[in-house]
């Protein structure tokens, strides 16, 4: 066969999966694992690194049995995954220090007060182009260092290395040769500099965190090395975070055009050109993705904690649903909310809010409420989130948005698609292909191994899916949207202090 085949590698917070794509961007084949959520106490998200790898192999060799194909029919292999999730290892035996500590993690919520102590929550906004939160990388490097016994000591010495889930496959696929990440996923670390696309002394200094630890960046399509094992001689083409991979998968290509993703969080992204954008409405300034030795593109973000896993809540934690598919059918079984508000603030607000002491609350709640209302808050809550970011990116960059490309697993809600066109007031507009993340890692790798010429070829094969646009009357309006912000200033600083420092 013509090694005109990409397999992509999407490694994310609940499953891992692997797709192998023709030049036309036809899925040949796939498959996916979920892995293990691991929650030790409440606020605590953890995964076992190792189990993760195993599912990494299990996927890819899955996804060519599936396609019908074998490793040397592959032109390039690219990776997607979790951003900030944080593994540290020791590379004389392969074995994570500590389980991975999942960007959900709120542990180091009091390591980013203390640091934010003065300077403020903005203390390296201005280099990073983050706040200080317990989300990113940085605060759980630190943390990692300073409760494993003897970490930051051999840390120090060159005796243990970190990554993100890019860099663990990465040096994994090639049996601990390459030690490298990408410009989208070093950007989510609070250590690196925008500009310079390189670490940062001055935060890595702050942050007690280094240098030695961490690996080469590089950008986000080239020849990082070649795959042994399962993919021996692939050679490794792409890295991306999730997100960024889904904004390339999405086509967003130029400046002005954004995507959303809805899985179990949900990640709005703005390209935003050659030059990043500051925030001044809580919104992340990031790299969008580099080619080669082009400029980067950046992008400004809002990420949303909780969406996607709500639905599991529905299912698992209250046992509303069955099934995830069912939440359409009983929101529909309702004409409106009822007079429910959630704001699903599980682990704190993320964007815009950034409000690590917010819990979630349930707000008008009377005797006339039932499963269909609940389930209509979950999709609404959804919904208002996503105008929440998109309001704030409107103001930082002067764009206001006419449509929104979306892609995930809840984009298959198509109440919950007319939901977002009526609460945002534009079209949105769902791919047939929306696993774009997975296909947005495939272009990428493709692009550095010669598969397809340039963005233009992949502009021209993006294919198009559903659309919504917005329905007059559907009570979606201004005051249920301010209903919704009400509840959200309520659910604001449920926690004391004596509650962070414990990780409730």
């Amino acid at each position: 066969m013509s090694q005109r085949l990409v397999a992509a590698i999407d490694q994310g917070t609940t499953s891992t999966r692997c797709m192998v794509f023709d030049a036309a961007g036809t899925v040949l084949g796939s498959h996916q694992r979920e892995h293990r959520q691991l929650l030790p106490r409440p606020g605590w998200v953890e995964h076992d690194a190792v189990e993760i790898w195993a599912r990494v192999q299990e996927v890819v060799a899955g996804g060519l049995r599936n396609a019908g194909v074998d490793a040397a029919d592959l032109a390039a292999v690219g990776i997607a995954n979790q951003r900030e999730t944080t593994v540290v290892w020791d590379p004389a035996t392969g074995r994570p220090v500590h389980n991975a500590l999942v960007w959900q993690d709120t542990r180091t919520e009091p390591l980013c007060a203390e640091l934010a102590a003065g300077p403020g929550r903005d203390r390296f906004a201005r280099d990073t182009g983050l706040p200080l939160a317990s989300y990113f990388s940085g605060p759980k490097i630190r943390w990692l260092l300073d409760h494993v016994p003897g970490a930051r000591e051999r840390a120090e010495r060159g005796e243990l290395l970190f990554g993100t889930l890019d860099t663990w496959i990465i040096w994994n696929l090639t049996g601990g040769a390459v030690h490298v990440t990408d410009v989208t996923n070093a950007s989510r670390t609070l250590l690196m500099n925008l500009r310079t696309l390189d670490w940062d002394e001055g935060a890595l200094s702050a942050m007690g965190v280094p240098r030695a630890m961490l690996p080469e960046i590089r950008s986000s399509a080239e020849v990082y090395g070649r795959a042994c094992g399962v993919l021996e001689g692939v050679p490794i083409t792409a890295a991306l975070g999730d997100q960024q991979a889904a904004l390339f998968g999405q086509a967003c290509f130029s400046a002005g055009e954004a995507k959303s993703t809805y899985g179990t969080g949900a990640f709005l992204m703005l390209n935003t050109g050659r030059e990043p954008v500051p925030s001044a409405h809580g919104l992340l300034t990031t790299v969008g993705f580099r080619l080669g030795g082009e400029p980067a593109v950046y992008a400004l973000e809002g990420s949303i904690a909780n969406t996607g896993s709500l639905t599991r809540w529905l299912r698992d934690g209250l046992g509303v649903i069955g099934g995830a598919a069912e939440i359409e059918t009983l929101a529909r079984s309702v004409p409106d909310n009822g007079g429910l508000y959630l704001v699903p603030a599980f682990s704190g607000l993320f964007a815009p809010h950034w409000s690590p002491d917010a819990r979630g609350i349930l707000a008008g709640l009377t005797g006339f409420a039932r499963h269909g209302h609940l389930a209509r808050a979950v999709l609404e809550a959804t919904a208002y989130q996503t105008r929440e970011v998109m309001d704030a990116m409107a103001l930082d960059s002067g764009l206001r948005l006419e449509s929104l490309r979306v892609d995930g697993g809840m984009t298959a809600n198509d109440l919950l698609m007319q939901m977002l066109a009526d609460v945002l007031g534009v079209r949105i507009a769902r791919p047939e292909m929306t696993e774009t993340t997975c296909l947005g890692a495939a272009y990428a790798a493709g692009l550095a191994a010669g598969v397809w010429p340039d963005l233009d070829a992949l502009r021209a094969g993006r294919r198009h899916g559903a659309a919504w646009t917005p329905e007059p009357g559907t009570g979606l309006g201004a005051r249920q949207y301010r209903k919704y912000r009400k509840a959200v200033e309520l659910a604001k600083g449920w926690l004391d202090e004596d509650d962070v420092i414990e990780g409730i």
